[in-house]
Order: C-alpha cells, then structure tokens, then sequence
C-alpha cells in the first residue's frame, strides 16, 4: 500500500500496522480489508458523530479539529490516518465514516 505522509516528520512507523491491513490486490472495499485484517483489535467499528471539513480535518464535537497526518488510496475509496489512530474512509461521493484502530 502506498502510504503519502502529509504532516512533515510522522513516520511510517507512526501509522503503526494501519497500512499493512490494505491490500490491492484484495477486491474487497477498505471496510471489510480493516475489518478483516484488525479483527484482533476489535474490527472496524465506525463511531458517528464526527464532521469532516473540505480539507479532510475531523471533529468530533466538543474535541479540537485534527488534520491528517497520512493519505493511502485503494481504487476509487481515499483512506486517511489522523492522530490517535483516527482513521477515516471517504468515498468518491464524500461520504465517509472514522473509526479509531488502536
């Protein structure tokens, strides 16, 4: 998978096994690949209530916004890696959801 850093000095090591859970070669969407593949950690569980602004930050409310630290593609679906292990899956029609994969 190839990872885009967008905060300067995050490492790939930083994003921890995020990446490692996506795969091209799967068919599947990113949903059920981070399902699938962080089962251990309990699964994609989507939390709602957050807003994402045009320039992909996040808020969930009564939090600060956090902008993104790392950007992947897998096809047509843009996934998005926040601090805290925030990670968001944003669609091509700008829908979206956020779970945390810590």
């Amino acid at each position: 998978m190839n990872v885009e850093i967008l905060v300067p000095r995050t490492s790939e090591e930083t994003l921890g096994l995020i990446p490692h859970f996506l795969h091209d070669t799967d068919a599947r969407p990113a949903r059920e690949q981070l399902d699938a593949n962080y089962s251990h950690g309990g699964g994609w569980s989507p939390m709602p209530g957050f807003k994402m602004f045009p320039d992909k930050s996040i808020q969930y409310p009564g939090d600060p916004p956090m902008q993104p630290i790392a950007r992947m593609k897998l096809r047509e679906e843009t996934i998005y890696v926040y601090p805290y292990a925030w990670v968001a899956i944003v669609k091509p029609d700008g829908k979206f959801e956020i779970s945390r994969m810590d």
